[in-house]
């Protein structure tokens, strides 16, 4: 079994992904890392040759190796890409944790390997945050308000699962 954490930048799929998988016995990856660890680029050196088109299609592309019996977690834009997230729900289930927008940013702002977040003002942040947010609702199994601390999360995905 996968399991996909989908959700906003700085929503916690990392850190939330990373207790799940431990608790529940099974691997972690991060669809992130394992991009720039295959591309040997990081995100903003891929967003500034290529563009992010070409990110986006590397997240389709990679998110079908991710391991099975794994909590994976997506990049905050991943889900937007229909073959992306046609894969990701024909290969497990796909969870959203949904944070409200003040925490995610808060947690983002400041952080250069998030180019969408670093190099907009927070207007333009909150305006792709309102855009994909009822796309992670329509395209998860489930929604997790992601609210609290993490252990409080991974007991809600655990009572969904």
């Amino acid at each position: 079994m996968k399991i996909y954490l989908c959700g906003f930048m700085g929503c916690g799929k990392s850190r939330v992904g990373r207790e799940l998988a431990r608790k529940c016995g099974m691997k972690f990856a991060d669809l992130d890392n394992y991009i720039v660890e295959h591309e040997k680029m990081s995100i903003p050196e891929i967003f500034e040759k290529f563009g992010e088109p070409h990110f986006r299609e590397l997240e389709a592309k990679y998110i079908a190796e991710m391991p099975d019996n794994s909590v994976v977690a997506l990049g905050g834009g991943a889900m937007i890409n229909d073959n992306t997230a046609k894969t990701a729900r024909e290969n497990g289930k796909v969870i959203f944790l949904d944070a409200d927008f003040e925490t995610c940013y808060g947690r983002i702002k400041d952080d250069k390997n998030r180019p969408l977040a670093y190099n907009n003002p927070k207007e333009k942040v909150k305006e792709l945050y309102d855009f994909r947010r009822p796309i992670y609702t329509e395209r998860s199994d489930i929604v997790i308000k992601a609210a609290g601390r993490p252990s409080e999360i991974i007991e809600k995905i655990r009572e969904k699962l």
